[in-house]
C-alpha cells in the first residue's frame, strides 16, 4: 500500500516448514495460539464497537476481562500488523481498511518516494507523506534518514486529524476555507488527545503556514518533535498531498526550517518538471 525503506527480516509462515501438509489436512492451532488469537479478535471487536473515540489500555482491560500486561502484548502486535492504530498519546483505535483506496494511493507513494529521499538524504531526518481522508490525513510513505536520532513520528498506514502534524497541516492549509474550517471542527475532543490541541490553535496554525507558504508544528503528533511541512499540488492547484521532514525541536532551529522549506520546495518543483 505504502512506501517504507526500512528493511524486514519477516519471512511467510510457509517458507518456514520443513514439508507441507498432507491434501484435505486442517492446521490445528495450540491452545495457546488459539487462545492468543481469541484475546487478539476480542480486544479489536472492542476498539471497533468505540468508534473514533477509541479506548484507553485501562478501559480496554475493563471491556475485555485481561490483564494490563496482556492487553499491552496484544496491542503491540494490532500495532505492528497495521490494525490497530493510536489516537494521541493514550488511546486506541480499530484502524480504517483501505482497499478502495489502495491502488490509488500506492501509485502516488511510488511517485512520490524520490522526493522523500531526496529530502531525507539532503537533510538526514525522516520525510513523510500524507493524504487527505475526510477529515484526517493518512500516512502512504516514509524515508527514514541518516542522522543518528530519526524521528520517526508517523507509520505508513497510520491515520490521524488533519494538521496535528507538518504535512497534515500543509494540505489543511491549501483546502478551501469551508473545507479546512469543516476538518478543523470534525474531531472534537479527539483533538485534545495531541498535545492539547485545539480548534482555536489549528486555526491560527493554518493562517500562519498560508502567511509563511508552508507549515511548521511541534509537540502534538509527537511530544518533543517539530515538523516543517508543503503542500503538494496537481497542475490546476489541487492539493494532492503534503510532505513533511520531522526531527527534535532542539534540533529544529528557525534557520534549519526555512533551509528544510526550501529544500522541499526545490525537490517539489523538480517533480513538477519530471526530473525527480
Amino acid at each position: 500500500m505504502g512506501s517504507d525503506n526500512t528493511p524486514s527480516n519477516v519471512r511467510p509462515a510457509d517458507e518456514l516448514r520443513d514439508s507441507p501438509r498432507p491434501p484435505g489436512a486442517r492446521e490445528q492451532p495450540p491452545d495457546g495460539e488459539g487462545r492468543t488469537l481469541r484475546r487478539g479478535l476480542l480486544l479489536l471487536d472492542r476498539l471497533q464497537r468505540a468508534g473514533d473515540a477509541g479506548l484507553r489500555v485501562v478501559e480496554l482491560c475493563r471491556a475485555s476481562g485481561l490483564q494490563r500486561a496482556t492487553v499491552h502484548r496484544l496491542l503491540a502486535t494490532l500495532l505492528d500488523t497495521g490494525h490497530v492504530q493510536r489516537s494521541g498519546r493514550f488511546h486506541y483505535v480499530a484502524a480504517v481498511r483501505r482497499e478502495a483506496q489502495g491502488a490509488g494511493a500506492s501509485d502516488l507513494a511510488r511517485r512520490i518516494a524520490p522526493v522523500l529521499a531526496r529530502v531525507s538524504k539532503g537533510c538526514g531526518d525522516a520525510a513523510f507523506a500524507v493524504v487527505r481522508e475526510g477529515h484526517s490525513s493518512w500516512c502512504i510513505a516514509r524515508h527514514v534518514g541518516t542522522y543518528p536520532v530519526q524521528i520517526l513520528s508517523v507509520q505508513v498506514g497510520a491515520r490521524q486529524p488533519l494538521g496535528v502534524g507538518a504535512a497534515g497541516l500543509a494540505l489543511l492549509a491549501a483546502l478551501p476555507d469551508d473545507e479546512a474550517q469543516a476538518a478543523i471542527h470534525a474531531h472534537g475532543v479527539v483533538l485534545a488527545r495531541y498535545g492539547g490541541m485545539t480548534p482555536e490553535r489549528l486555526e491560527l496554525l493554518v493562517r500562519n503556514t498560508r502567511e509563511r507558504g508552508w507549515a511548521v508544528v511541534g509537540n502534538h503528533a509527537v511530544q518533543g518533535a517539530l515538523g516543517v511541512g508543503r503542500a503538494v499540488c496537481d497542475a490546476e492547484g489541487q492539493p494532492l498531498a503534503g510532505i513533511s521532514v520531522a526531527a527534535s525541536t532542539a534540533r529544529m532551529t528557525s534557520h534549519r526550517q526555512r533551509w528544510i522549506a526550501g529544500l522541499m520546495k526545490e525537490a517539489l518543483e523538480d517533480w513538477d518538471r519530471g526530473a525527480a
